[in-house]
Formats: structure tokens, sequence, C-alpha cells
């Protein structure tokens, strides 16, 4: 059965704040006077009343709604922003029309959507008028050698999903992945580009006919980090001196020059909130392997891999962040990406936006508890997070840049 959460009561004052002006200034090790100029996107043109479990990803349709896939509730929602109002679509269950919790939603062509299904492991297409079709596995081949795992960090504008590669479990941990362009239904994938793994731990247990492999990604250890453009170009922020390139959908790299920032001591106050983070985010992304007598099952679920509940001394710690948070990277609809770059704990959120030559174009600022979360044509989406950590959607105009 269809089934909304309960929501709670929260301080309307504190969560939709507006964004504030400040006065350009410098950062880090800019010389000669060079600046950064702070903008706001000023007052949001909708809010949303109810909150979300959590809200990893959004997808504005061409009516201007938005489903929003809410993995802690175990629903897919169709939102007004203007009415304020939604509704569930489809049913919890494994059969047509049916998930078990909708992690994500993707533009595909047609105005159809991409729904990642994490509960059953598979990615469902959506008509324009919502109806359910054609699904894909979320991965293939064998974890013990090597395998895919199609989870999308983009979905172009021709519906191939861009995911990162997963070497086999057990071996000697790599330092680098590659980003995979992926057909979907076949699972055909080639190499985009290569980028900077974070740093992991893992441990292994058992014998070799009922073997337990856990890796845990270090937090705040640097890696680089991508996102995907609709004509299939990939945008990756390099960590060793924090510049963006581009991989061309024809095969052509742009990079743009560094873009000096401070680096940021991590104290307890950075540990705490981390940890709250990955709760405010969903908990992390979890993903099990068991191979029992030869047989191997897996399963994914948001919520299993994070930092939620965790004391901050059973983490592997660096001694400072690296300059920018190393989740998805947001590419707007002209091309330009938007990087969270770090901060000291409860400083504003900051977001450095980069054209498609790799070049410094903006910086944008936020409440502490605040973050970009997708585009639309003309708009950008932002979740606001209560003392509950849970979440709220917010819709501005996008800024002329």
């Amino acid at each position: 059965m269809s089934r909304l959460r309960p929501t709670r009561a929260a301080s309307a004052a504190a969560i939709f704040a507006s964004f504030s002006v400040l006065a350009c200034g410098t950062i880090g090790d800019a010389s000669e006077g060079e600046q950064v100029a702070q903008g706001s996107l000023g007052a949001p043109t909708a809010t949303f009343p109810e909150d979300f479990g959590t809200i990893q990803s959004v997808r504005e349709m061409s009516d201007g709604r938005v489903l929003v896939a809410d993995p802690l509730a175990g629903s897919l929602f169709l939102v007004d922003m203007n009415a304020g109002t939604r509704s569930v679509i489809g049913t919890e269950g494994q059969g047509p029309g049916e998930y078990r919790q909708p992690d994500a939603v993707w533009a595909l062509p047609g105005d159809s959507t991409l729904l990642v299904d994490l509960g059953n492991g598979r990615m469902i297409s959506l008509g324009p008028d919502l109806t359910f079709g054609p699904t894909s596995p979320l991965s293939s081949g064998d974890p013990r050698s090597g395998m895919v795992i199609a989870i999308p960090q983009g979905v172009d504008a021709a519906g191939n999903v861009y995911s990162r590669s997963m070497g086999g479990m057990g071996g000697a941990l790599a330092d680098s992945g590659a980003v995979l362009r992926i057909v979907r239904g076949s699972m055909a994938l080639d190499t985009v580009a290569s980028f900077k793994l974070e740093g992991r731990t893992q441990a292994t247990s058992g014998g070799a006919n009922d073997r337990s492999v856990q890796i845990q990604a270090i937090p705040l250890s640097t890696q680089d980090s991508w996102g995907v453009a609709a004509d299939g170009s990939v945008a990756i922020a390099r960590s060793s001196d924090y510049h963006v390139e581009w991989f061309g959908a024809d095969g052509t790299i742009t990079r743009g020059a560094p873009f000096p920032v401070d680096r940021i001591s991590i104290g307890t106050a950075e540990k705490e909130e981390w940890v709250r983070s990955q709760g405010q985010s969903g908990g992390g992304l979890g993903i099990s392997v068991e191979v029992n007598n030869g047989a191997m099952s897996m399963s994914f679920q948001r919520g299993g891999g994070g930092g939620g509940g965790r004391e901050i001394d059973q983490y592997q710690w660096p001694e400072s962040k690296p300059p920018f948070d190393a989740t998805r990277l947001q590419v707007d609809a002209g091309d330009r990406v938007w990087v969270r770059r770090h901060v000291a704990a409860g400083a504003d959120a900051t977001f450095d936006v980069f054209n498609r030559a790799g070049e410094y174009v903006t910086t944008y600022t936020l409440p502490n508890n605040k973050r970009v979360i997708g585009f639309g044509a003309r708009s950008v989406y932002v979740v606001a997070y209560d003392e509950f950590d849970l979440n709220y959607l917010e819709r501005y105009t996008m800024p002329s840049m």
C-alpha cells in the first residue's frame, strides 16, 4: 500500500531562512588582491511545508512539478512546490509498479524518469505519465573478481548511466577509480576518466566458502569528485590542487586553473559535524555481498554505510579537510559545476561555481543547515535540515552568471 510519513512540526524561521548576502573577500592563498565574490540566491520562490526523511536528488518535470525519492520513507513522491502538496507514486513491493527502497530519481529522454530502487536492486524507467516500465539491474559481474555497480551518479540526455568502478573485494585496495558510462539494459560500458578514490580500510573474516569483507571509507579523506552534464561530458574536481577538468563527450579534455583555498584542520567539532551529516543524508549507502558455498547474493540499502549513531573515535581521521566535499558534483542546465567547498564546523555552506572551461565564476553561500541538491531548467533546489535532521525542500530562481 502507498504510505506517507508522518510529519513533524519544525521552526519555519530556522529552516526557511533565505540566503545571506556577503561582501567580497579573499580566500586561502589567493595572491595580489585576488578576490572572490560571494553572492545570494535571494529568497526562495517556494518552500515545501512538509518534511522528507532524506533527499538524494530531485527531478523537475516539464510542467514544473518535482519527483522526490525518499528512501527512509520508502516512497516516491510527486511534489507540487507551488501548491504545497504531494502524492505517492507507485506502491511498496517487488512487482510491476512497485519498489522497496526508492533512493534517487534522474531525468530520461522524453520527460521520462529513471528511479533507483535499492531494495530490489534495480533501476526502473517511468514514462511521462509516471507509469512504470522496463527495469535493469544495479549490478553485474562477480564481486570476487570485479563487478559493475550501476548506481547512477549522473544520467545524460541520452539516458546513459554514469557510475564509478568497483574492483574485486578482498584484494589490495585501489587508490584510483574509473568513471563508467553504462548503457542501461545491456550493461555495456566504457571508461570516461579516472579519479582519485577516498582512503579506505578493509577487514576480512571467515574462510574461503564463507567470507566476509568489510570496506569502510575514511571520513574527510582527500579524493576527487565528479558529475555529469546533459551531453555526456564529465566534470571532475581534482583534490590535489583544487581545479576542475572537463572530459568532453567527443574525447577532448579541458583543464581549469588551480583555485587556492585554505586547508581546514580537523578537530572535535569537524568530526561531530561530519557524523551528523551522515544522518542528514540518510546514513550512507550500504552494499552487502555474501558468498556461501560458492553462491553469491547482493543487497543494497540506504542507511547501511554511514556514521549515524557512531562515536567519532570509532573512525580514522586525517589531520585536515580536503579542499571540497567529495559527494556528487552538481551540474546545472548551463553546464556550470557547483562544488561544495569544505569550511570550518558551523560556517556557512559554501559553493564555488565553475564554467565549462573549468574557469571560476562565482561563489554562493547558504546557512550551515542547507545544501544544493539539484537543478531545474531555471531553478536551484536546496535541502534544509532541522534539529531532528529532517529534510525540507526549497526552490530558488537560478541566478544569471
